[in-house]
């Protein structure tokens, strides 16, 4: 009987061991953290427009799972090989000066090992910054099948530019304190990515973000810092403040109304009808958006881009604007507040 006791004894501490064991394993990333933000150069050939007139594209590229992000679905490789060539395709039609991404896959199991952000890069943007805010060895879904939890996830936020990018830096959003400490350690980092761009003799500012999805006080919080942000560099630098911020205006208490309201701030593509961006087969709402300060910046044009279709569960956001007047031109690092 005593035997049998401590059989199951060192049994019952061999699983503790073994789950304690794998849960760390399972939730550590890939990579260290410091090279979770990088700027790269390639050695394409940009079709760059002599003109005084810009573009700018938001996509929440949903790494290219289309509708299925989200879904407990296995896509074929062929799947996300046809979404890349659209969206590779539209982009070379659009020639737009400045590209930036949320939830792009920079190498993950899901979407078979393809580096999406260099893949749409060889379409002449010579100029990267890469910020990741998951990396894991191994994620929990969909419950079945166990085989689709292994592999590595690293995914981020992204901005291709034809213009030299002189300095980034990657700002983590408060996180949601009432999710469970097992679930945390498996979710993603909401950003700000600050980029740095020289365009000729003017320095621009690209606030590239991605806020909270599922919890609106946590929202909340991120959209006051991101406003924190914008207005440390929109009196002395033209500035964008763009990306996905998960938020309505018909919702209730929408934290993208704080936006709204920020002085000498224009809103790309927004008017009273405010044509909407997710979901990308019949939009219902506009989640995704640029705001900028008009005292640098003219809005010449813009639009939803209905022709990517569902590559992703969100269309993306173009605008075209043109510069008031010179920012300070500097190559002091970017500071946060």
């Amino acid at each position: 009987m005593r035997l049998l006791f401590r059989l199951f004894l060192y049994l019952f501490l061999f699983i503790i061991i073994f789950v304690v064991g794998f849960y760390f394993w399972a939730s550590s990333p890939n990579f260290p953290k410091s090279d979770y933000a990088q700027v790269k150069v390639n050695q394409f050939t940009p079709l760059i427009t002599n003109d005084s007139i810009y573009s700018i594209i938001t996509y929440n590229i949903g790494y290219l799972s289309g509708m299925t992000n989200n879904l407990p679905i296995k896509n074929s490789k062929s799947f996300y090989d046809d979404n890349l060539k659209l969206v590779k395709s539209q982009y070379k039609k659009l020639n737009a000066d400045i590209l930036t991404f949320q939830e792009i896959d920079f190498a993950s199991k899901r979407s078979y090992d393809v580096n999406q952000q260099d893949e749409i890069a060889t379409l002449g943007y010579n100029h990267v910054a890469q910020a990741i805010n998951w990396d894991k060895k191994y994620l929990p879904f969909p419950e079945f099948p166990i085989s689709m939890h292994y592999g590595k996830i690293l995914s981020g936020q992204s901005v291709l530019s034809k213009f030299k990018i002189i300095d980034q830096e990657r700002i983590e959003l408060e996180r949601n304190t009432t999710n469970p400490f097992y679930y945390d350690r498996f979710y993603i980092d909401r950003l700000a990515q600050i980029v740095k761009i020289q365009i000729k003799n003017k320095i621009v500012i690209i606030i590239n973000v991605h806020l909270e999805a599922y919890h609106s006080e946590t929202r909340l919080k991120q959209t006051k810092k991101i406003i924190e942000i914008f207005n440390q560099y929109n009196k002395e630098f033209p500035t964008l403040l763009i990306g996905d911020f998960n938020s309505d205006i018909k919702n209730e208490n929408a934290s993208i109304n704080l936006l709204l309201n920020i002085p000498k701030t224009g809103n790309a593509v927004f008017d009273k009808k405010y044509p909407k961006t997710f979901d990308s087969e019949k939009p219902t709402e506009r989640l995704d958006y640029i705001f900028y300060n008009t005292d640098f910046i003219e809005f010449i044009d813009g639009r939803v881009l209905t022709e990517f279709n569902q590559a992703s569960d969100h269309l993306p956001l173009l605008m075209k604007f043109k510069f008031k007047k010179h920012g300070r031109i500097t190559n002091s690092k970017i500071k946060t507040p």
